[in-house]
């Protein structure tokens, strides 16, 4: 088959590939799972029962493990996915047994300006349209669950608004009491939909119209039950995640959680299937798991526990990704998601380009939609060298405080000089880093054949993988080493509602020893996207703290960070049709 990236688009590729692509029976076979434990979703993608397979196996950890993170990223994204995808392509070049865990594209960014999540060139997960629409339907469960507890909290206060205690009592109800002014939990909808933000629901003539009150949206893998969907275990551990959910607050400051609601059960029912991850398949043929929801910056931001524990399982070479850079995705992968999978990595994959180096350099603004600056597609020295001795050695030494070696993986695009090249590795390398051009966007495997190289010698060197913090330390304390050792900033400073909320977490045994998943921009070390480099002399602004109960951990929210993105002037959607004499989509990328 021969497909050019260079003439052709992602989504022609992808349709390409498709044509021939291999049954997905015959790729869960290659991959070791038992006809028994897969559930086809037509020829082109399948469900894996997880369960099963790790009951099999024991739930042992067989393969070697490893962690794609990146640099800094310009809007644009620096490949990361697409470096990930490659790097299985170039282990199964070399023989290798491998499979991918990828996070699922989301619907705000697939119709705004990122676009899809399939990786790009000949290095993408296909069939590409089911992937970017919804895929086996767990978006879809998971905005139904947290949206189910949403319409029970509201029923709830306006039934105890509307009637005694003997009436709630007569239909075996106990009066909860939710204060409107502390309801934690949002609705959710898996679009950028800013006008959603804060609104007021309830409204209407009558005490039938639900309870009037502000509310608001979060986008769908913002939520909790994403959370817990990406860090959960096994069924039960879900059962119990989804009941301990910290909903709302009572006027006298009591949690009220989806269990004291008595919907924890039926929101776990809407996410039995969803527990499974989704097997899809490279363009060469190797296979990925996709299962839990992207964005890094207000979410956990990756792949399931369950996904690697499966991948793990059944391969040599189990690669994960974790969103946007080092300093958002791998630090939440490291302090987070390895504390909850028992995993750990045997190596680490640091994504540069040339382009966001020149960027961190000092380079013009780099937008969505317009065409790049001259200094982006022309030779300039200078520029990448600033870059690489602020953004690059930054993210290098995070990496380093978990205690590994990075693998520093340049993703080439086509206007990158040999001069540039050799400019990045040779800082890599003084780093002590392994480094690896890596060509996949436009040869695939091929092109990926010195990253797998790499990364294979990488997995046998030993590795002082240690977490950032011990969890006995006290919130404030550790978000204060967080900021200093891996943001690069001077402290903290906590709004007053903020601080409020963190004496409180602090005081209750059952919060204090939580993780942290901070919500930040990811287009800086800082906490101000306008900061490129290795910014200095900042400190970190904590507007407000919120508490996942349910997914076990603390999230300070930080900066102007927005829990729902908005729409773009240029989106993608207006791009986007179906033909109609043969029903497929056009535009995904």
């Amino acid at each position: 088959m021969n497909l050019d990236p260079t003439k052709m688009k992602d989504w022609q590729i992808a349709e390409a590939a498709e044509a021939t692509m291999r049954p997905i029976a015959a790729v869960a076979a290659d991959l070791g799972a038992l006809p028994t434990e897969t559930i086809p979703y037509g020829n082109a993608c399948a469900k894996l029962d997880a369960r099963a397979i790790l009951a099999r196996t024991g739930g042992r950890q067989r393969a070697k493990y490893i962690d794609v993170t990146a640099i800094t990223p310009t809007p644009l994204g620096e490949g990361k996915t697409t470096t990930t995808v490659g790097l299985l392509e170039g282990l199964g070049r070399l023989g290798k047994r491998c499979c991918g865990t990828l996070r699922q594209p989301s619907g705000g960014p697939t119709f705004n300006i990122k676009g899809g999540a399939a990786g790009g060139g000949l290095a993408q997960v296909i069939p590409l349209t089911p992937l970017s629409l919804g895929l086996t339907g767990d978006f879809d469960a998971v905005e139904k669950a947290n949206n189910l507890c949403m319409t029970a909290l509201n029923a709830r206060m306006q039934h105890e608004r509307n009637h005694d205690d003997a009436w709630l009592a007569a239909k075996g109800l106990t009066r909860l009491d939710v204060d409107p002014a502390r309801v934690q939990m949002r609705w959710a909808l898996d679009f950028c939909a800013q006008g959603l933000r804060k609104i007021v629901i309830g409204l209407g003539d009558g005490p039938l119209n639900g309870f009037e009150m502000e509310s608001g949206f979060y986008i769908t893998v913002a939520s909790e039950v994403m959370a817990i969907l990406a860090v959960a275990a096994d069924l039960a551990d879900l059962r119990r995640r989804i009941g301990r959910i910290v909903v709302a607050h009572s006027r006298q400051g009591r949690p009220i959680t989806a269990d004291d609601l008595e919907v924890a059960g039926a929101m776990t029912a809407w996410l039995v299937r969803a527990l499974d991850p989704t097997l899809m398949q490279t363009v060469e043929g190797q296979p990925v798991l996709v299962h839990a929801g992207p964005f890094a910056n207000i979410a956990i931001g990756q792949s399931s526990v369950i996904a690697d524990r499966v991948a793990c399982a059944l391969t040599d070479y189990a690669v994960t990704e974790s969103g946007f850079a080092a300093d958002m995705g791998f630090e939440k992968f490291w302090n987070i998601k390895c504390r909850c999978s028992g995993l750990r990595p045997d190596a680490v994959v640091l994504v540069a380009t040339i382009r966001a180096l020149k960027r961190h350099g000092g380079g013009p603004d780099v937008k969505p939609g317009t065409p790049l600056d001259p200094a982006y597609t022309q030779e300039n020295l200078a520029l990448l060298e600033a870059g690489c001795r602020s953004n690059l050695l930054a993210h290098i030494d995070i990496i380093r405080r978990a205690g590994i070696r990075p693998v520093v993986c340049l993703n080439h695009f086509h206007t990158d000089t040999d001069a540039e090249v050799a400019l990045v590795r040779r800082v890599a390398e003084e780093a002590g880093c392994r480094f690896a051009l890596s060509k996949h966007w436009e040869k695939g495997g091929e092109g990926a054949e010195e990253l797998a190289r790499q990364v294979i010698e990488a997995c046998e060197e030993p590795n002082d993988f240690a977490y950032l913090c011990d969890l006995s330390e006290p919130l404030s304390a550790r978000l204060d080493r967080q900021v200093r050792e891996v943001y690069g900033g001077d402290g903290v400073d906590y709004a007053p509602e903020a601080q409020a909320k963190l004496r409180a977490l602090e005081a209750d045994p059952a919060t204090a020893g939580l993780p942290l998943c901070v919500a930040k921009t990811q287009y800086s070390l800082s906490d101000d996207a306008a900061r490129i480099g290795r910014p200095t002399g900042w400190r970190l602004k904590v507007q407000d703290i919120l508490l996942y109960q349910g997914a076990g951990f603390v999230v300070p929210v930080s900066g102007k960070i927005q829990l729902m993105p908005g729409t773009s002037a240029n989106p993608a959607y207006r791009r986007i049709d179906v033909d109609t004499a043969t029903g497929k989509v056009r535009g995904l990328f």
